[in-house]
């Protein structure tokens, strides 16, 4: 759903991605940085409770997913391998957002069952992901849903962000018994898409 903001925003860091480029940043290396920002974020202030800063933090690194796209398009290095790469770290930046979450209800947020819901988020989204990914290598697509890693990101990062400024914990409890319900339901959408394409296939 929120993949048709992808084109604004990034003519909004048109730009700095040419300013990059013209100094010889390679897009790989801004798939890198951007990944390790979310990542080092996202584990090292949600575990201490620090949810709008780590949300800022977060949120500027994750642009880095559409600038390094950028770049790679206008600079013509596009290939199979960037794309990998950009696919692969994407999960980890999404693991370690709710790992963090995880983290910080082990430790003073005291929770097993918000601990429960952010392992089951990261569990369904890595499968969301995976379901797409196996149907795409199958000659089948598996794309949408109603819970897309787009909509999965804003949605947490939102609830986070707000649960801090409002100092309302429970809006993030709230977005992740919302987001586990959605990523649940999700996978079952994939599912059902590969299994109407598998046997709508005619006999060879």
């Amino acid at each position: 759903m929120l993949e048709r903001f992808r084109q604004f925003w990034s003519n909004v860091w048109a730009p700095l991605g040419d300013l990059l480029l013209r100094l010889g940043v390679k897009p790989d290396w801004v798939t890198i940085v951007g990944t390790l920002g979310v990542s080092a974020a996202a584990l090292w202030f949600f575990p201490r409770g620090q949810f709008l800063a780590g949300v800022l933090v977060i949120v500027f690194f994750v642009f880095s997913d559409i600038l390094d796209g950028y770049m790679a398009r206008k600079s013509g290095q596009s290939s199979a391998w960037g794309a990998f790469l950009d696919s692969t770290l994407d999960r980890v930046a999404d693991a370690s957002i709710f790992a963090g979450l995880v983290l910080w209800y082990a430790g003073e947020g005291d929770s097993t069952l918000y601990l429960s819901l952010s392992l089951a988020c990261l569990f369904f989204g890595a499968l969301t992901s995976y379901a797409r990914a196996r149907a795409e290598s199958l000659g089948m697509t598996a794309k949408g849903g109603i819970a897309e890693r787009a909509d999965r990101l804003v949605a947490i990062l939102t609830a986070t962000g707000l649960a801090a400024m409002l100092d309302l914990p429970v809006l993030i409890e709230i977005g992740l018994w919302v987001l586990a319900v959605a990523s649940v339901i999700t996978v079952i959408q994939r599912m059902m898409m590969v299994h109407k394409q598998a046997f709508d296939r005619p006999e060879v």
